[in-house]
């Protein structure tokens, strides 16, 4: 008897340790997708302001966004200020990459409810659905690393599950998602699953297939 509550204690502090150790790599990781993403979203949404054919209304609202910019980094009020004007009154592309940056810097400031909340507006709003699927995807990714529930794990699922089918350009990182809520929900299987099929997809981004492999090893064999 003493010997099987032994081996009980001892897995129950092996799941423990794995689960911080799972917990610790997405916390350190889950910045870098947020990253990335932003980063994206500037150079599409950079492309389209090139594309523009207003270029009076284009040149104003590109310097307009890169004194927001500026701004971020010593009056973020100001700042946000500045982006929530642009993303109603700007042109070229530059209204949608502030709209962006605007619920990025709520994030940044603390607001995760007000930035989800944006990123909830973005989706609604967009004629592109690469850049609806995109406001999304980076949504439901805030709200995932926010430090208290927003929604419902369920609600976040059902908005992912969309994004992750075979021809959406936004898959691997949905899917990369719905392996971290999964995990989160103590679904192990389904997420060892999903990050397999990450891990060994050959489309993967490399970023998301290094994940998945960390993210492997630490869940570790069912």
């Amino acid at each position: 008897m003493a010997d099987i509550i032994q081996d009980s204690l001892l897995r129950e502090i092996d799941e423990d340790l794995r689960q911080e150790k799972y917990a610790r790599l997405w916390k350190r990781y889950g910045s870098f997708v947020i990253a990335g993403a932003v980063l994206l979203v500037a150079g599409v949404a950079g492309y389209q302001a090139w594309q523009a054919y207003d270029r009076d209304r284009r040149e104003a609202a590109a310097v307009a966004f890169q004194d927001a910019v500026t701004l971020a980094e010593t009056d973020p009020a100001a700042a946000q200020t500045a982006f929530q004007t642009l993303a109603a009154e700007g042109a070229g592309g530059y209204d949608l990459l502030a709209g962006f940056q605007s619920a990025a810097l709520a994030a940044r400031q603390g607001d995760w409810a007000g930035a989800v909340a944006a990123y909830g507006r973005l989706a609604a709003a967009a004629d592109d659905p690469l850049f609806g699927d995109l406001a999304i995807l980076l949504g439901a990714l805030h709200e995932i690393n926010a430090p208290t529930p927003i929604s419902a794990p369920g609600d976040i699922q059902r908005r992912l599950e969309p994004l992750a089918t075979d021809d959406n350009p936004w898959r691997h990182t949905a899917r990369e998602l719905l392996a971290v809520l999964a995990l989160n929900d103590g679904d192990r299987d389904g997420a060892r699953a999903l990050f397999s099929s990450l891990a060994e997809d050959a489309e993967s981004p490399a970023g998301i297939r290094a994940r998945a492999q960390e993210m492997l090893s630490a869940i570790g064999e069912s």
